[in-house]
C-alpha cells in the first residue's frame, strides 16, 4: 500500500509540474502577442520607425559643396521639405530652441536641412548645415540620425518640439556612441 502512495505522489508532482510548465509557457506566449498587436502595450516613442530602415550613406548624404558628409560621431537632426515654406521655417525655429534645450548634450546633436533649391536658411541658424541627398528625397518632415548614419526616427514637419525632445533625450542617454 506504501508503494501505491509513493507511485500516486509521484505522478501526481510530475503533473503539477508540467501543468506549471505548460501555463507559463502559454502565458508568456499570450504576452508577447498581445504586446506585438499593441492590444495593451504600446511604445514610448513619440516619433516612427523608418521603415524600411535606411542610412545616410544610401541616401548619399552632400554638404552642398558636393562633399561627403561624415557623420559619425554626430546625432542629427534632419529636417526635409521640398519647399521650406513658413510650416518648415516655424520647425527650423523650433527645432533650434529644442537644440538649445539639451543644455551640455546639445555638442552631441547638429541640425541638417534638405530642401529645394532657391531656398537660404535664415541668419539666426548659423549652425544649420545644408544637405543634399543624392540617393532621393525622403517623405518631407524631420528625421533623427543616429552617430552611425541610421535614420531612427521620422516626425511630422508640425511636431511639436517637446515630443521630439523627450525622444533625443532618451536615445542620448542610453547611447553609447556620439
Amino acid at each position: 500500500m506504501q508503494q501505491q502512495t509513493t507511485k500516486n505522489t509521484g505522478r501526481r508532482q510530475l503533473t503539477i509540474i508540467l501543468v506549471m510548465a505548460a501555463f507559463s509557457l502559454g502565458g508568456s506566449y499570450l504576452l508577447f502577442f498581445s504586446a506585438k498587436g499593441g492590444s495593451s502595450w504600446g511604445t514610448t516613442n513619440n516619433g516612427s520607425f523608418v521603415q524600411p530602415p535606411v542610412t545616410v550613406q544610401q541616401l548619399d548624404w552632400r554638404t552642398t559643396e558636393n562633399v561627403p558628409l561624415d557623420t559619425s560621431g554626430q546625432w542629427w537632426l534632419w529636417t526635409v521639405s521640398d519647399q521650406c515654406s513658413e510650416s518648415c521655417e516655424q520647425a527650423l525655429q523650433k527645432l533650434r530652441a529644442a537644440h538649445i534645450l539639451l543644455n551640455r548634450e546639445a555638442k552631441r546633436v547638429r541640425r541638417g536641412l534638405t530642401t529645394g533649391a532657391g531656398f537660404v536658411p535664415p541668419e539666426d541658424q548659423p549652425d544649420l548645415v545644408r544637405i543634399s541627398a543624392g540617393g532621393g528625397m525622403m517623405d518631407e518632415g524631420i528625421y533623427i540620425v543616429d552617430p552611425n548614419g541610421n535614420l531612427v526616427f521620422f516626425y511630422p514637419i508640425d511636431i511639436n518640439p517637446k515630443l521630439l525632445l523627450a525622444d533625443l533625450k532618451r536615445l542620448l542617454k542610453v547611447s553609447q556612441i556620439g
